[in-house]
């Protein structure tokens, strides 16, 4: 953790940045490196499970990482509030780099937000600070989670 978790996010985030409630970025073993409202950066420390046949970053790990520290970015409002619930509505990814080892960090940072609907622009960076993919977004902040029927 680079920076305390704010009391409001307790639920949402362990001591150690594990991430609550999320069971995939829990089992990639996803941590988050810190939060405020308009930005949120997760961290990855790269293994085998997480690269591809030639041994880089898999994309859709890549997209995983900007997408969440994205989303997470737009669903904190405030530093004493919990944490909203959102769901991508876009997201479009350009891959510019590798990494096949150490620690990724991935940004995200609101552009603009509405009152339902905000947009994030994200960056995901080697330990070295060279850039790997960029992102650009668009979520939406929800009040409630569906259930979901069967017929």
């Amino acid at each position: 953790m680079e920076t305390p978790i704010p009391t409001a996010l307790h639920d949402d985030f362990a001591l150690d940045g594990r991430i609550r409630g999320n069971p995939l970025l829990d089992d990639l073993d996803v941590r988050l490196g810190h939060i405020r409202p308009g930005e949120c950066t997760l961290t990855l420390d790269l293994g085998a499970r997480h690269l591809n046949r030639s041994g880089s970053l898999q994309g859709g790990v890549s997209a995983t990482l900007l997408d969440a520290a994205c989303g997470y970015a737009g669903l904190m409002t405030g530093d004493d509030t919990p944490l909203s619930q959102g769901v991508t509505v876009m997201l479009s990814i350009c891959y510019l780099g590798r990494a096949s080892s150490g620690r990724v960090h991935a940004t995200g940072r609101v552009v603009r937000s509405g009152r339902s609907i905000f947009f994030c622009a994200g960056e995901l960076r080697t330990g070295a600070g060279d850039l790997i993919a960029t992102a650009q977004g668009s979520f939406k902040r929800i009040t409630h989670i569906p259930q979901e029927t069967h017929p």
